[in-house]
């Protein structure tokens, strides 16, 4: 599998990727059944750069489209590490300064809280930590480590789980069951935010 974690290398790298994928599975882009593409929120150009690929490859190869939660997929794939049912489990893709992109899911997926540009503090999520611990996990979490006690026992940190393609897998095997496809003429990522130009801040 080939992923990078480097910022602003999608539009040098995602094609050579695939085309790396596809020679090393030994498969034609014809036998593929479907091509899928997290929706965000995240990176505005790199959301804008995955969605053209994804929707370039299904008009050329005339395939559906999977439009794969990104924060649910990351929730997802913390489930299946921490096993858990009586856990909640929030995902966090990080937004610049202490601002996340993050969602609240259950163990099986259902949306607990609503996706949201949120900026952490000491406090936040302590009033869900009364009635469940919490699992956190995404490039995101790291901030709310930093801002957590370490003798919290109610928040567990899960590492290595982050925006992933693979991570998309279940989702994407599940929707496509479920023929579950995005119109690929109209479909658009979530931006969660209005892309606002400008000097990068970190």
């Amino acid at each position: 599998m080939q992923e990078s974690a480097q910022p602003n290398v999608h539009a040098e790298k995602l094609a050579v990727f695939i085309h790396i994928l596809m020679e090393q599975a030994e498969l034609s882009y014809s036998a593929l059944d479907a091509i899928a593409v997290g929706t965000g929120p995240g990176s505005y150009t790199g959301l804008r750069i995955g969605t053209s690929t994804a929707k370039g490859l299904c008009y050329a190869l005339d395939k559906p489209l999977l439009a794969i939660p990104t924060l649910k997929a990351i929730a997802l794939a913390s489930a299946r590490i921490i096993k858990r049912k009586d856990v909640y489990y929030c995902s966090m893709i990080d937004a610049r300064r202490l601002e996340v992109y993050t969602a609240l899911y259950d163990y099986e997926g259902k949306e607990v809280l609503p996706v949201e540009a949120k900026i952490l503090d000491n406090y936040s999520y302590t009033d869900l930590l009364n009635e469940s611990e919490i699992a956190f996990a995404g490039d995101g979490m790291p901030k709310m480590k930093a801002l957590s006690s370490p003798d919290d026992k109610h928040r567990i940190w899960v590492d290595d789980v982050y925006a992933s393609a693979q991570n998309m897998v279940p989702l994407s095997e599940e929707y496509f069951a479920e023929r579950k496809f995005a119109d690929v003429a109209y479909y658009e990522p979530f931006y969660l935010k209005d892309f606002v130009a400008g000097k990068k801040i970190r």
